[in-house]
Formats: structure tokens, C-alpha cells, sequence
């Protein structure tokens, strides 16, 4: 039987090409998450490596590796879920990763992972040029994850601009939705809030939305407002600028309320 109520947290992190920073950073966010009662934590996208893409790629490892085995007895020790928001996962091509997002159970067991599926390939009018599917292989499932404390649905940055993902999700159940991200200065400040409140509002969903905040390189830099968001679209937390943790509570009777009070979702026409 699944609570009816717990925590949950959204990490914001600056990850830069130190992985030992930002492990060393990642875990002590986690664990502060932990103290403040959190049973539910996500962490952001490329949270263990933002650096150039030689480094990125060659520093690739399996889920078995030793970046998620550090958050894997973490979990453990702290009786937490946490959502290991993306790394670089060692593919068969040498040239390319997978851009992954793994679940890590309370026993430290890895419960799900999935692959990116949506790559970003933008060239920002800010002069940036942004080309994933370079050194990225897309992923082609949609992955939501039963467990002790609900539902889960995972994606990843990008996904949030396509709704079709999120339906796909709240139509096998979802209850939460992460979206660990690092999304650009440029397009955050006008589009980020507005698509994740909506993911929530459409898919009468709670969504934990994680976050890369700052200046990680000469020519990247990140948005930041990592938040949680509630069913009906309340912003419920949201992490200031530079690195830290927010949490918020997850309420069955909320989430089954809004279900009830708005039955959007069973009046779908396709």
C-alpha cells in the first residue's frame, strides 16, 4: 500500500568536468535531502559530468559502474529512492552514449532506467549550438517505474517539449513525473516553468524537476529554478539560485482530488 503522504526533494546542482566534485556535491545534497525527512530524490540531468564531449564520452560507464554505485549504497544507508537524474551510459559504439536516468530503490537496487529519447539538436539564438545526437544514441521507450511509493514516469530535459511522452505516462498511471534537466539560460527564463507546471496541469501529475544552474563552461550556462509542482500546477518548492536542495510534499488525497474534480483525463478523445 503506498503512503499517503511523504516528501520529496529536487537537487540543483552547477556540475562542471570535476567528476569527484560533483559526486562529492551530488551526495552531500542527497543527504541533506534525507535529513530534512525527503523519501524521494532526484538529482538533475548530467548531474556527475559537464565538461567537454571527449571527456564526457570517454568517461562513460554502465549502470553497474562506480558513479552509481556510490548513489546505490547511499540509498541503502538512508532508506531513500533516488532518481540518479542522467549520466552517460557506456554504449556499444565507442563514439556515442546513451543519456541515462536510473531509479535507485531504498535497498540500493537499480528498478528502472531510461534512455533519452528526444536529443537536443538546437542552435540557440544566443550563438550556441547544441548537436546531442552527435554523441548520443536516443533511446525508444517510455519507462514508468511501479514502486512502494507510487508510480513513477521518468524523462529527461528535452522530453519536456513533447506532451505526447507525458501522455504516454499519465496513461500508465503516472503519479509523479521527473524531469531532471539542464536546460539553457536563453530558453529557461521564458519557456522552463511554464512547460513543467503545464506537464503537471495536463497530466494531473506531480512532477520533481531537478535542475544544472550557472556558469559550467565559457560557452554553457544553465537556467536553474529546479522545483516540485503539484497536480494542479502549484509550484510547491522551488531551489534559489546556485546549488541546493528544495522539498515538497507528495499527497495522495491532493493527487486523487484533482483527478476527481477535474476528470480530464478520462474524457480523451484520439
Amino acid at each position: 500500500m503506498a503512503p499517503s503522504a511523504y516528501l520529496m526533494g529536487a537537487v540543483q546542482m552547477t556540475s562542471s568536468a570535476d567528476r569527484a566534485r560533483n559526486l562529492e556535491v551530488a551526495v552531500r545534497l542527497l543527504e541533506e535531502a534525507a535529513d530534512l525527512g525527503a523519501r524521494l530524490v532526484a538529482l538533475p540531468e548530467n548531474f556527475s559530468y559537464m565538461g567537454p564531449e571527449e571527456g564526457r564520452i570517454a568517461g562513460a560507464e554502465p549502470l553497474d559502474g562506480p558513479t552509481l554505485g556510490v548513489l546505490r549504497e547511499l540509498a541503502r544507508r538512508r532508506g531513500i529512492f533516488i532518481v540518479a537524474g542522467s549520466i552517460s551510459e557506456k554504449v556499444d559504439d565507442p563514439r556515442r552514449t546513451a543519456n541515462t536516468s536510473a531509479l535507485i530503490a531504498d535497498d540500493g537496487q537499480i528498478v528502472a532506467a531510461y534512455r533519452k529519447i528526444h536529443l537536443f539538436d538546437v542552435n540557440i539564438p544566443d550563438g550556441a549550438r547544441y548537436a546531442e545526437s552527435e554523441g548520443v544514441v536516443p533511446g525508444d521507450k517510455v519507462v514508468i517505474a511501479p514502486t512502494p511509493l507510487g508510480r513513477l514516469g521518468l524523462t529527461i530535459c528535452y522530453d519536456l517539449r513533447f506532451p505526447e511522452l507525458y501522455r504516454k505516462l499519465a496513461s500508465l498511471g503516472a503519479e509523479v513525473i521527473t524531469i531532471p534537466a539542464a536546460f539553457t539560460l536563453f530558453t529557461g527564463k521564458d519557456h522552463w516553468e511554464v512547460l513543467v507546471r503545464a506537464r503537471a496541469i495536463e497530466n494531473l501529475a506531480y512532477v520533481i524537476a531537478p535542475a544544472q544552474v550557472g556558469r559550467h563552461s565559457a560557452n554553457r550556462q544553465t537556467f536553474g529554478n529546479a522545483m516540485i509542482v503539484d497536480p494542479w500546477g502549484v509550484v510547491l518548492a522551488r531551489c534559489p539560485d546556485g546549488e541546493g536542495v528544495c522539498v515538497a510534499p507528495f499527497r495522495r488525497d491532493r493527487l486523487e482530488r484533482s483527478r476527481l474534480e477535474l476528470p480530464a483525463l478520462k474524457h480523451r478523445k484520439l
